[in-house]
C-alpha cells in the first residue's frame, strides 16, 4: 500500500497521518522574445485590415539539389534589438502550513428509487423594480371568435336546427365581399324564408288585429254613426209632414177622423213630444224596422192581430214603439218619467196631451196584453183614450220590454194653438 493516502494504508498502524514535506514552486523560465514586433494593422477586437502582400526579407534558399546536408540554414528567428530581462522568481508571502490529517468520509449510500434529479421548481418571471414604470401597450384581441363562442354558436345551431330557424349568420369582414356560390346563393335564401310555423303566427295575429278593428268600427257605428244617420232621418221625416198637412190645409181637404187606412206602412202621420226628456220625433205607421225604427221614428202598432187605436178615437189603446238605444234612442229616458209627466201627440187636427200614470220595469217580449185596449197591469180597469210606450230593457239589450202607460187628460184643435204642455 502507498503510505499517505487515506484510502491505501494499513489500518494496523494507529497514529497520526505523516505530514509532507513542503513544496517549493520551480522557478519561472525566462520568458523568450518575440521574433517579430506587434503589427498595429490587425485589430483582434475591431475589424480586420486587409493584408497587403509585403516584400520578402529574406533570401531564398537554394533548391533541395544545391543545399548540402551539413550547411547550416540562416536562423530560424531574429535576434531581438535589445535582450529581454529574465523574470525574477516569485518568493511565497508566507510559509505553508502543514496539511492536518485528513479523515475519510464515508460515502452516503445512494437510493436506487430516488430520482437523479430534484423537483423542478418553475423560474418566476423577472418583475419590475417598484420605482420602475411598467410600458403599458394595448392588448389586441385575436382575430375571429373564440373557443367559448365557436361552441355556444355550435350548441346553439344544432338547436335551432331542430326547430327548424337558420342559425345566427357569422360575423363578415368589412369591405366588398366575394361572391355567392350556386349553392351558397340557395342555401342563404332558404334561410332568409320564414318557416311556416311563422308565417301562420304573423297571420293568425294579423287576422285578430283585422277583426278587433272591425268591431271597434262597428261598435262605433251602432253607438254613434246611427244616432246621426236617424237623427237625419227623422228631420226630413217630419218636413215631409209638415209638408203634407200644409198642402192638405191649402186644398181645403174637408178634416175627418184619421183613419189607420189612410196612411201607408212606414208613412209619418204624427209628431210625439215629451217635453220632460226633450223628445220631438215623428210616428210612422207600422213597426217595421228597417222601414220605421231604424230610421229613428216611433212605430204605431197597426198590423195583424197587435193592431191598436188611434189618437182619435173616442176609445182605445194608442201603442208605439222605439228604439231605447241605437237609431235616433228615441225612449231612452222614458223610465225617467214620472205620475203626471205630460206626453203630446200631434196630429192634422188637434193636439192629444197625456198624463204618465204608470210603468212596468220589465216584461217578456212575447206578452202582448200590455197593448190590449184595457191593458193588463196597467191599473186602468174600463175602457178609455189610453196610450202606450214600449222599448227594449236593458240598455244595449232586447231581452225584455219597459212599458210605460198614460191616459188622455186634453184634446185640442190645431186652430186653436198648442196646449198647455207645449207653451209652459
Amino acid at each position: 500500500m502507498t503510505t499517505g493516502s487515506p484510502w491505501f494504508r494499513d489500518e494496523t498502524v494507529r497514529g497520526p497521518e505523516p505530514i509532507p514535506a513542503p513544496v517549493t514552486p520551480p522557478a519561472p523560465a525566462p520568458a523568450e522574445p518575440y521574433d517579430q514586433p506587434y503589427d498595429q494593422r490587425y485589430d483582434p477586437y475591431g475589424q480586420q485590415q486587409t493584408y497587403e502582400q509585403q516584400p520578402a526579407s529574406y533570401e531564398p534558399y537554394a533548391s533541395y539539389e544545391q543545399r548540402s546536408p551539413y550547411e547550416a540554414g540562416p536562423a530560424a528567428y531574429a535576434q531581438p534589438a535589445q535582450p529581454a530581462q529574465p523574470v525574477q522568481p516569485v518568493q511565497p508571502a508566507q510559509p505553508v502550513q502543514p496539511a492536518q490529517p485528513v479523515h475519510p468520509v464515508q460515502p452516503a449510500q445512494e437510493n436506487p428509487y430516488e430520482p437523479a434529479y430534484g423537483s423542478y421548481e418553475p423560474e418566476e418571471a423577472p418583475q419590475a423594480a417598484a420605482d420602475e414604470t411598467a410600458v403599458l401597450r394595448a392588448v389586441e384581441p385575436l382575430p375571429g371568435p373564440g373557443r367559448a363562442e365557436r361552441r355556444r354558436a355550435a350548441k346553439g345551431g344544432g338547436r335551432d336546427r331542430g326547430r327548424g330557424t337558420a342559425p345566427a349568420p357569422e360575423p363578415q369582414p368589412d369591405g366588398p365581399r366575394p361572391p355567392l356560390s350556386r349553392v351558397e346563393a340557395r342555401r342563404a335564401a332558404r334561410a332568409a324564408k320564414d318557416s311556416v310555423g311563422v308565417i301562420a303566427s304573423r297571420f293568425v295575429g294579423e287576422l285578430f288585429i283585422t277583426l278587433g278593428v272591425v268591431m271597434l268600427l262597428f261598435v262605433t257605428y251602432q253607438l254613434w254613426w246611427t244616432n246621426v244617420l236617424a237623427g237625419q232621418e227623422t228631420d226630413r221625416a217630419k218636413e215631409r209632414i209638415a209638408d203634407t198637412w200644409a198642402k192638405e190645409d191649402a186644398a181645403g181637404t174637408p178634416t175627418d177622423d184619421d183613419k189607420p187606412a189612410a196612411f201607408e206602412p212606414g208613412e209619418g202621420f204624427a209628431i210625439m213630444y215629451i217635453p220632460k226628456l226633450d223628445v220631438v220625433v215623428p210616428v210612422a205607421e207600422g213597426i217595421s224596422k228597417p222601414k220605421v225604427l231604424d230610421k229613428g221614428m216611433v212605430g204605431h202598432y197597426a198590423e195583424g192581430a197587435l193592431k191598436t187605436a188611434m189618437p182619435a178615437d173616442k176609445q182605445g189603446n194608442f201603442a208605439v214603439a222605439g228604439h231605447r238605444n241605437t237609431h235616433g234612442e228615441p225612449f231612452r229616458y222614458i223610465n225617467q218619467l214620472k205620475p203626471g209627466d205630460p206626453i203630446v201627440v200631434e196630429t192634422k187636427d188637434a193636439y192629444y196631451t197625456y198624463e204618465m200614470t204608470s210603468i212596468l220595469p220589465q216584461t217578456a217580449p212575447s206578452n202582448v196584453s200590455v197593448i190590449q185596449p184595457v191593458p193588463k197591469g196597467s191599473g186602468f180597469t174600463k175602457p178609455g183614450r189610453y196610450i202606450t210606450l214600449t222599448t227594449c230593457t236593458p240598455e244595449f239589450t232586447s231581452t225584455y220590454r219597459m212599458i210605460v202607460w198614460g191616459k188622455m187628460v186634453e184634446e185640442r184643435p190645431r186652430a186653436e194653438g198648442k196646449p198647455a204642455a207645449l207653451v209652459g
